[in-house]
């Protein structure tokens, strides 16, 4: 790869020197590089270890060192020769200075595990870890060997009811059934030696099924009085820090497990290493910020939006609707940032990075590009971990394998904590700043239901693209184990650039998501070849619409208006009017829930005219007058539907059919001036 420090100098605006041993012989520009308290940015990652090493034994280092990686991601490709605009951007990047430190989450444990399997292989697992941890047992058999003589552990056994908790705070429920309380055997097995029908095992437990009320080994007991068929079931509970899990079907099912929970198939080590590091107190970021206020989870306890619920891998996120919210335990959420992508409102926004300091790597990734000369930048949103490592390996394979093409001049690759913690607003907003196709690497870390959100956005993102006539597959997730599926996807990697934008956006993103999307969209309409009216969108996964009012049903009584988190539905005081705001709606549907007469439907779409960020009346009706002062009180069309219902009833006939048609005022005194009519001052 011929580096050109010069062309990569004029881009960066800064004068750079070329190093090709800077991690051997040339050690000392970089000795002294961290003495001059600037940020250092070291475009090399394989020798990370040995500088930090070296910054360490340097005297007055007092600068923040960088590293990137411009060789696997640029140089080892068939395109070496055309990767300087695409190192420029890498290195720009590796300029930024890192995210703001947010809120922790803290856990903190004193190493008391619990180990679930049968009594053979769970003291197996106890004995590679009792040194460092504390352990209990909860037996669930004898397994094929049964339990030792001497007992070394504390063993728990019954029935599981419920594990819950996270790391440093699990509690297991349980109902104690059996005759034999563990806690008083001695293990001497004169139970098993006296039981004609074998019901003790190993597990010095009674089975039940075999076990004919002979009671020899009650006697069998004698002191130890460890056996006692009297004994009534107990419901107990108990807390721990850690558990590990033998069974076939683990406590927990959801992709992502909680922290401090692992299951062991009695043979990777690493797990049992991973369990011993986990004594002490930990932190970890607090990912997601939440805007009650923003929320379209609920109101009027009507549930409208899900998506944050049903997208969670970790089960972190559930409902509270008597509080018109939703609810994520920071203990269980691993900072996914899938919430943050589905949610339509903005009520839950990333936090590490913030949507501001994510959005400024992708515009400097595309600007620093195009200044440099590079052409129609396919941004390549990745994991920071096995991503990474998979265009690492792919770069490898393209240095020693001819027919491998590596990774295209025109791809440039931006890790991410999570790939689906970017979505459509920023998927977009890359459009808008130069890119021309945003592609999400999904490698096995990803939970199912995130490929189906991202799959969802995607197809929303593509088409808005398509219908403002931007031509070609701008968004497409590369699915890869490893760097032979990356190898096949060569013809992928080098498609055909899809249409861009003319001109780059200049707009920053904004902490806001609504806010952020309103930019991208309005620079890619100024940008586009085509302007029909309204582009459809798909219902699935759509932020944006409008709502198709049946004026037939609809009585104008307005409790779509109380119930819109996001202010799109809206009244007139002067006049019965609906009036809605396209542009704030976030198609949550809980107008269309809390309708009484079922008259509101959802139309995902993108409407293009000015009247989009206008309000405009859906519908509107007469106002009633009473019938005594005249005074307007409601809709004509409510009182109507209103008097059409309660026609046959009983206490509506007459003269109280008639004050249904007076306003609240008039009914009172129609009532008291009444002769006919019963007054509680004349019950005596």
């Amino acid at each position: 790869m011929p580096l050109q420090p010069q062309t990569l100098g004029t881009a960066l605006d800064e004068k750079l020197t070329l190093h090709s041993a800077l991690c051997r012989r040339e050690a000392g520009a970089f000795q002294k590089a961290v003495q001059s308290g600037d940020d250092v940015v070291v475009a090399c990652t394989q020798e990370s270890r040995l500088f930090a090493e070296l910054a360490q034994q340097t005297e007055g280092a007092t600068s923040v060192i960088k590293f990137v990686n411009i060789r696997e991601t640029g140089g080892w490709s068939r395109d070496a020769a055309q990767a300087s605009p695409k190192i420029a951007a890498l290195l720009a990047v590796a300029h930024l200075p890192d995210a703001e430190p947010v809120a922790t989450v803290t856990y903190k444990s004193a190493g008391r595990v619990l180990i679930i399997g049968e009594l053979d292989a769970a003291e197996r697992a106890a004995g590679l870890l009792s040194d460092a941890l504390d352990v209990t047992l909860f037996s669930l058999g004898t397994g094929r060997d049964g339990g030792l003589q001497e007992r070394r552990y504390p063993v728990l056994a019954g029935k599981i009811q419920r594990l819950t908790g996270w790391l440093g705070a699990f509690e297991l429920h349980w109902q104690r059934n059996n005759a034999i309380d563990l806690d008083l055997c001695t293990r001497c097995n004169a139970c098993l030696a006296a039981c004609p029908e074998g019901a003790i095992g190993f597990d010095y437990q009674i089975d039940n099924a075999l076990c004919k009320s002979h009671r020899a080994c009650v006697k069998a007991c004698g002191v130890a009085g460890a056996i006692d068929f009297g004994r009534a079931p107990e419901a107990l509970s108990e807390k721990f820090d850690l558990v590990l899990d033998l069974r076939v079907t683990p406590a927990f099912t959801q992709h992502a497990l909680p922290q401090g929970y692992f299951r062991w198939d009695g043979q990777d080590t690493s797990t049992l290493l991973q369990l011993r590091s986990l004594v002490g107190e930990f932190e970890k970021p607090k990912f997601f910020n939440y805007k009650q206020k923003l929320c379209a989870h609920s109101r009027n306890e009507k549930t409208g939006c899900t998506a944050c619920i049903d997208v969670c891998s970790a089960s972190a996120i559930s409902s509270q609707r008597d509080r018109q919210q939703i609810v994520v335990n920071p203990n269980l959420c691993v900072g996914c940032g899938a919430c943050t992508t589905v949610c339509p409102s903005g009520a839950l926004t990333f936090a590490y990075p913030r949507p501001g300091e994510q959005g400024a790597k992708i515009k400097t990734l595309l600007g620093t590009y195009a200044r440099a000369g590079g052409k129609q930048a396919a941004l390549l949103l990745h994991s920071q971990e096995a991503g990474t490592r998979l265009l690492g390996d792919l770069g490898r394979m393209a240095r020693l394998d001819p027919a491998t093409h590596g990774v295209p001049a025109r791809v440039l690759p931006l890790a991410l904590w999570h790939t689906v913690s970017v979505g459509l607003e920023l998927w977009l907003s890359a459009i808008a700043h130069g890119a021309s196709q945003v592609w999400v690497l999904m490698t096995h870390e990803e939970a199912p239901q995130y490929r189906e959100a991202v799959r969802e956005q995607m197809d929303v993102a593509q088409a808005i693209l398509g219908g403002l006539g931007y031509q070609g597959e701008h968004f497409r997730i590369l699915d890869a184990r490893d760097a032979r599926d990356l190898a096949t996807l060569d013809a992928q990697l080098q498609a055909a650039p899809a249409q861009g934008v003319g001109q780059a956006a200049g707009f920053a993103v904004q902490a806001d998501k609504r806010a952020t999307l309103e930019l991208a969209l309005d620079h890619l309409m100024t940008q586009a070849t085509a302007r029909p009216e309204a582009i459809a969108l798909p219902a699935a996964g759509s932020p944006l619409g409008t709502l198709v009012i049946n004026r037939d049903a609809c009585t104008l009584c307005l409790s779509c208006v109380s119930a819109c988190p996001a202010s799109a539905l809206q009244d007139n005081p002067e006049r019965p009017q609906l009036k809605f705001i396209e542009k704030n709606c976030v198609q949550c549907g809980l107008c269309a829930t809390t309708c009484p007469e079922n008259a509101i439907t959802l139309q995902p779409r993108l409407l293009l005219t000015p009247q989009r960020k206008e309000a405009r009346v859906l519908n509107e009706s007469q106002p009633y007058q009473c019938i005594r002062c005249s005074k307007p009180f409601g809709t004509l069309k409510a009182i109507e539907s209103m008097l059409g219902k309660l026609a046959g009833h009983a206490m509506f006939q007459g003269a109280a059919a008639e004050r249904l048609k007076m306003c609240s005022d008039c009914r009172v005194i129609d009532i008291y001036s009444a002769d006919n009519e019963i007054k509680i001052t004349d019950i005596r």
